[in-house]
């Protein structure tokens, strides 16, 4: 059993919320944080038949990739099938939490997984995102560096790719002269003092800028901690929108396309036309990813796989790359096994069940 709280807690440090698209809602839709759970399934998408499966396997909340709220509901109708779905899960107190482009926007989320079942080796993103990281700079007395120091390495500071505990520091001397009221750690009132100090310099990701803050505080022996968050433009390989890598042999076109229909179980590929190409580099993103084509492009994929293209988006690439549409649904089908895997990672006793509910909308007449 585990509270509410805890469960988005980890959920948060695998994907922050602070990743998510600004059209985005995700995060929690209902639910109390400070209840205990006993039980709870993830889905795609909230339909009828999912929270009937939860009501039946008596399961108090149901994890989402998609937000079943995007815009602003005004009012609550029973004309409506997102508001009848909100008021029954609010009815029999149902949690609902979503985990949408935030999981999307990190190396390990949807895209990540994909490329797991594809066979992709050593894939990185395929559009890194800037402004997700900043620089903290502080002064610590030399003889306090190390406890500081490690400190901050222990929640997540100072990690640069597959690089972790990273750091720069450079010696010298720091002044401050105490006055009436200041309870110095050092020095004593009204006379200025100078310690032998050391500026410290890590990276880390903005959302855990409250917790380096907290930890810095607490682990830093000065009264008032002196210390710089400097934003940077930065792009870092682990945050950003789908991915790119490759397979460990190149195959044909045709061959890909059927590798593509028997692990997505898809009614039907869309693609451009064949070009006899032989295929080893793959880029791909879960869900809408027109807008990412060009990256693919740019990056020199010998595929882009992705859905809901239109018309125009197929004379895109021209002969230069094969672009395949394989479903929204198909495409993002494995999140649900993600989500559980990122629980039963971090609570392995704690009952967490893939839906089995197969809620795309979409049907194909063969």
């Amino acid at each position: 059993m585990q509270s509410l709280q805890q469960i988005i807690n980890v959920l948060e440090t695998v994907a922050p919320l602070s990743l998510q698209e600004s059209y985005d809602n995700s995060g929690l839709v209902y639910g109390d944080p400070t209840k205990m759970i006993n039980k709870a399934i993830a889905a795609l998408d909230l339909t009828e038949e999912v929270l009937q499966e939860a009501l039946t396997l008596k399961a108090e909340l149901i994890i989402l990739h998609h937000p079943p709220i995007f815009k602003p509901i005004k009012r609550l109708s029973y004309h409506d099938i997102t508001s009848q779905l909100i008021i029954q899960a609010i009815k029999t107190d149902i949690a609902i939490y979503a985990c949408h482009t935030n999981l999307d926007n990190v190396l390990w989320g949807v895209n990540g997984e994909i490329a797991n079942r594809l066979g992709i080796k050593e894939y990185e993103v395929l559009a890194p995102m800037n402004g997700t990281h900043q620089k903290l700079i502080t002064f610590v007395p030399v003889e306090n560096l190390e406890a500081v120091r490690d400190a901050l390495f222990s929640i997540g500071a100072g990690a640069i790719g597959n690089y972790h505990e990273c750091s720069f520091i450079i010696s010298g001397e720091g002044t401050f002269l105490p006055l009436e009221g200041a309870n110095p750690w050092i020095g004593k009132i009204g006379q200025r003092h100078t310690e032998k100090e050391s500026r410290l310099e890590l990276l880390f990701p903005i959302h855990l800028k409250q917790q380096i803050l907290d930890t810095l505080h607490k682990a830093h022996p000065y009264e008032t901690v002196a210390y710089d968050l400097v934003s940077l433009d930065n792009t870092f390989s682990q945050f950003g929108a789908g991915v790119i890598g490759n397979l460990p042999e190149s195959v044909e076109e045709e061959q890909l396309l059927e590798i593509l229909k028997l692990t997505f179980k898809t009614g039907t590929i869309r693609h451009n036309p064949l070009t006899k190409r032989t295929i080893r580099k793959i880029a791909l993103c879960g869900g809408s990813g027109k807008s990412l084509i060009n990256n693919a492009l740019s990056k020199k994929a010998d595929a882009y796989i992705t859905a809901d293209l239109s018309y125009h988006d197929f004379f895109i690439p021209g002969n230069r790359m094969l672009l395949a549409d394989i479903g929204h649904y198909e495409s993002e089908q494995f999140t649900s096994d993600r989500l559980v895997a990122i629980l039963n990672e971090k609570f392995p006793n704690f009952a967490v069940l893939k839906s089995g509910v197969n809620t795309n909308p979409v049907n194909y007449f063969l």
